[in-house]
């Protein structure tokens, strides 16, 4: 939840993590701001009675960076301290957290439906070598199916092998790393496969400090978003994907539920001009199993997410600007 404490001159005295995350803006650079100058206020904000509270639920909200979300919005008096208020907003709104799946169970779920599937594994590959078999001796229209028998057992390895990505919990190895020859690797390997014919654009800061990573993961993160947007783009005239990175000051988030917060001031940033996640699945996008894509197998962006989570930062994703576009925000520790 983000919690704003607002001063009875009506400026920012306390923004909490969520309000960090929510607003893509630091404590420090909210400190001493008017509400009003980091998001544009529900219409009839201004209209309510002073000391009575407010309360706006599943309401658009549009933060003074670009991002838009849907959210509950709150607002009550501190007792006992006169013009001091609380704002509080709930990114999920009411509507739709009813029912909402934990994201921990989700990925308990996984974790056991990856254990049955180490035991698949081992008749699948009995199952492919029968086909084989049948393949030399098949003939005439029989011929096709031992090669269908086999392209379907590659696929469910193939599945079996992600879920087994996703529920990896070895310990990885972190290290100060230059992020920009990950960023031009992950740009080549894109720009000779799969965004061939896709505009890549670069927005970097010169000056970023070794972040604090595991190589392999972190390439593997850059293909998986830079995959997606590349996907995302297909019905565009114009494919664009822009690779940016930044150093956020004073950016100070928990990346897990109960553990302290540490900066995170790394940020990357992979953003296309695609049409976005569709509404109904955007705030479970790395949940997974939950693929906007027909074919889609929900399995890239929880990965992606496992992958950031073991490197001690946070995922989001936000659909930003004006024309707007979809963004995949990365942040990460720097190395000390």
């Amino acid at each position: 939840m983000a919690v704003i404490l607002i001063a009875p001159d009506d400026r920012i005295a306390f923004a909490n993590s969520g309000a960090e995350q929510l607003l893509n803006t630091s404590e420090r650079a909210m400190l001493g701001q008017k509400l009003a100058s980091m998001m544009i206020l529900p219409p009839d904000y201004l209209e309510r009675r002073e000391g009575l509270g407010f309360a706006a639920f599943d309401t658009r909200l549009d933060t003074r960076r670009g991002g838009r979300v849907r959210v509950d919005f709150s607002e009550v008096a501190v007792p006992e301290h006169s013009g001091w208020r609380i704002v509080t907003l709930h990114e999920a709104a009411a509507s739709r957290r009813m029912g909402q799946p934990d994201r921990a169970a989700a990925r308990a779920a996984v974790g056991a439906a990856a254990m049955l599937a180490h035991e698949i594994k081992n008749p699948l590959s009995g199952i492919r070598g029968a086909a084989q078999l049948l393949g030399l001796t098949a003939s005439g229209e029989d011929a096709a199916l031992p090669e269908l028998i086999i392209a379907e057992v590659d696929r469910i390895a193939a599945l079996i092998d992600r879920m087994q990505d996703f529920t990896d919990t070895r310990q990885r190895t972190l290290e100060p790393l230059n992020i920009y020859p990950l960023l031009d690797h992950a740009r080549r390997v894109a720009r000779a496969g799969f965004a061939r014919d896709v505009a890549i654009e670069e927005r970097f800061d010169p000056s970023l400090p070794l972040v604090q990573a595991n190589h392999d993961a972190l390439v593997q993160v850059l293909l998986n978003l830079l995959k997606n947007a590349a996907e995302a783009t297909a019905s565009q005239a114009d494919r664009r994907i822009t690779l940016a990175t930044a150093y956020r000051h004073g950016m100070a988030v928990s990346a897990t539920a109960g553990k302290p917060r540490r900066p995170l001031p790394i940020e990357l940033l992979v953003i296309d001009n695609g049409p976005g996640a569709p509404a109904d699945i955007a705030d479970h996008l790395f949940d997974p199993f939950v693929s906007g894509k027909p074919e889609g197998q929900g399995l890239g962006l929880a990965l992606v997410d496992k992958l950031v989570r073991d490197m001690g930062g946070i995922a989001q994703y936000a659909r930003e600007g004006s024309p707007e576009t979809t963004v995949f925000r990365i942040l990460l520790p720097r190395a000390a």
